[in-house]
């Protein structure tokens, strides 16, 4: 089997059915009649009769709202609200080669890298691929035990080999920054990803090491729940200013003459967040935010955050934002330090597009990064486009998305964590 064999999620769908007005008014009728006649009957029917819907999240609202308005209807915009429970792993066929991401220069990960290296390639069998400048570190070089080993392994250069249709599925080995950098080496269609908890924080990453032979044999067999977490489609457009020189009659080279501009376009996909801020400059960012083309606001003060549900547990929330669960279709905006009380964060629909633009009386220019890389000036002309891409990172769960995510929360980020208070009894009432 080649590395580009497609691997599918199960969901289950939760939705409701277009109908005709006609028809959904006479099953509204029909809910309301069964309801006034549950509301009738003896109390002493037992709260187990009551059976709560699967789904997390409500039923598709109607369409039709009083005797004769309704919505227009588009067949190409049906949505389906899937109870994150159902999203489940599968493989088409048995999975053959896998990415062993590890961070660099960590002395920690070595026994962990090469434990898990060894049992992928001598025990299941697996095709490895290994980051070349991984190999490089001295502790793995002179591991004669090791070279045997990783003489079977697949080398690769994240800046020059492409191997996106090569790797069936991802483990990382470090913390979240490996889970990063796992999302920037696939452009478009992301392997599953497991990661194990072995750096600081570990809020991505759910698994322990302790037990790996059974978990990632778990994973190869298809029985893991999994995460979708949506990625940012980031389109940055510069303005090249490049110095046309001239020469005048006497044949004189002129460098002051006109200037010609070229426009150059890169594409990044960004798992948490799109930070843009004003840099080492003392003064103010001033930069102009649109949405779908409109005009929004200017974002006056040390910068804007653009943030992914995933990256709302990350600087956003520092910076004051809610945290949002992964499986919630939404963008985050939130200011850095803004000059004004009453710039809070909001939340925007997942399919809008964001524009971001320095404004034309802006003292000095912006800086932009991507989950903390490829840091760049923005300056007069240039522009950040931001949408929700297509390509999200399936995240293999511990347990289930829900369960992982408070479980991150609590032992991770010590969410609502403060001493109980005392038990008051009735005698201490009375004081």
């Amino acid at each position: 089997m080649d590395g580009g064999e497609e691997v599918r999620v199960e969901a289950v769908p939760y939705c409701c059915s277009t109908c005709d007005g006609g028809e959904v008014a006479g099953r509204s009728l029909a809910r309301r009649n069964r309801k006034t006649r549950s509301l009738s009957t003896s109390s002493a029917s037992t709260s187990s009769d009551f059976r709560r819907p699967q789904s997390l999240h409500g039923p598709s609202p109607v369409t039709t709202f009083g005797p004769k308005a309704c919505m227009l209807q588009n067949p190409h915009t049906v949505m389906h609200i899937q109870d994150p429970a159902s999203q489940r792993l599968t493989w088409n066929k048995p999975p053959k080669s896998v990415l062993v991401i590890k961070k660099i220069q960590d002395a920690s990960l070595l026994q962990p890298f090469k434990e898990l290296c060894k049992f992928l390639t001598e025990v299941k069998d697996m095709i490895v691929y290994v980051e070349k400048k991984v190999l490089e570190d001295p502790a793995i070089l002179d591991d004669e035990n090791f070279g045997a080993i990783t003489k079977k392994f697949c080398t690769f250069r994240d800046d020059l080999d492409d191997i996106s249709n090569r790797v069936d599925f991802i483990i990382c080995l470090g913390g979240d920054g490996t889970l990063l950098y796992a999302s920037s080496l696939f452009q478009e269609s992301v392997p599953p990803v497991m990661a194990f908890h072995l750096g600081s924080l570990g809020f991505l990453t759910p698994f322990k090491f302790d037990t790996y032979q059974s978990q990632v044999t778990q994973i190869i067999e298809g029985n893991a729940a999994i995460v979708l977490r949506s990625r940012l489609k980031v389109r940055v457009l510069k303005e090249n200013w490049e110095k046309k020189a001239r020469v005048d009659e006497k044949g004189i080279i002129l460098t002051n003459g006109d200037n010609e501009s070229s426009r150059k376009a890169v594409q990044y996909q960004v798992l948490n967040e799109v930070v843009v801020d004003r840099g080492p400059s003392s003064y103010l960012s001033n930069v102009d935010l649109f949405l779908d083309g409109h005009l929004i606001t200017t974002v006056q003060g040390d910068g804007v955050i653009v943030s992914t549900p995933t990256g709302s547990t990350a600087y956003a929330v520092a910076a004051g934002a809610s945290m949002i669960h992964p499986n919630v279709p939404a963008i985050m905006i939130t200011p850095i330090c803004p000059h004004s009380l009453s710039f809070r964060p909001i939340v925007v629909p997942a399919g809008v597009e964001l524009k971001i633009m320095l404004s034309c009386d802006a003292r000095n220019t912006a800086w932009v990064s991507f989950d903390g890389r490829k840091r760049q000036e923005i300056c007069h002309g240039d522009s950040i486009t931001i949408t929700t891409s297509c390509f999200p990172v399936p995240s293999i769960c511990f347990r289930d998305p829900v369960n992982d995510w408070f479980e991150s929360l609590a032992q991770c980020l010590h969410w609502n964590v403060r001493k109980k208070q005392n038990y008051l009894s009735s005698e201490d009432e009375e004081f």
